[in-house]
């Protein structure tokens, strides 16, 4: 049975860097699910149609970063029937040996409720909007307002609301470095894989 690590938490948080690091650290498979989304809003058109075409290659595409593909993935994940036509996707990708580490925001609730490991990544609205506009080469206090508005949408959706697991392991990374955040996240994982 597959070792699977269920990493959710609002955009900016650190839960796309903490999962790629522990990915590389377990030799687990990794799967960013935020780009699910932003692919399928990014194909513009009919959301459910293009959720149930989506395929691998449409990951890569160069765009799915801006905050534009962000703020359509957040609109279209609200479509219970756009979410139905990814499960399955995300379901195949965390059933691979010997383990996955997937990231989004309902991953330890919907998705993968019996994740051995599961981590709620949060930092501070004004930090992670600072992080999101160095990344982006945008105003801090537009990202602000961006994130705010997208948090209010994921967390009040009625499919799948934004929300930590109840055996969630709460990680802030506002005031932590990206290696101390990572630190935590390994021994947290480290402290499950010696129960299995």
């Amino acid at each position: 049975m597959p070792f699977i690590i269920a990493i959710d938490g609002p955009a900016a948080s650190g839960k796309g860097t903490i999962a790629r690091a522990l990915s590389q650290h377990f030799g687990f498979h990794h799967l960013d699910t935020g780009l699910l989304y932003r692919a399928t809003g990014a194909k513009g058109g009919d959301a459910v149609a293009a959720a149930q075409a989506l395929a691998p290659e449409d990951l890569a595409r160069p765009d799915l970063r801006s905050a534009e593909a962000g703020q359509a993935a957040s609109r279209i994940a609200a479509i219970p029937e756009v979410r139905a036509a990814l499960v399955e996707f995300q379901h195949r990708f965390a059933a691979q040996e010997p383990g996955a580490v997937l990231d989004g925001r309902d991953i330890g609730t919907v998705i993968c409720p019996g994740a051995q490991v599961k981590l709620y990544v949060v930092a501070s609205d004004e930090v992670r909007a600072a992080r999101r506009a160095a990344e982006l080469g945008e105003d801090p206090a537009r990202m602000l307002a961006e994130l705010r508005e997208r948090d209010l949408r994921d967390s009040q959706r009625a499919a799948a609301p934004l929300r930590p697991a109840a055996d969630a392991v709460v990680l802030d990374t506002s005031d932590l470095s990206i290696a101390d955040a990572i630190s935590r996240a390994i021994a947290a994982v480290d402290v499950a894989l010696r129960t299995v």
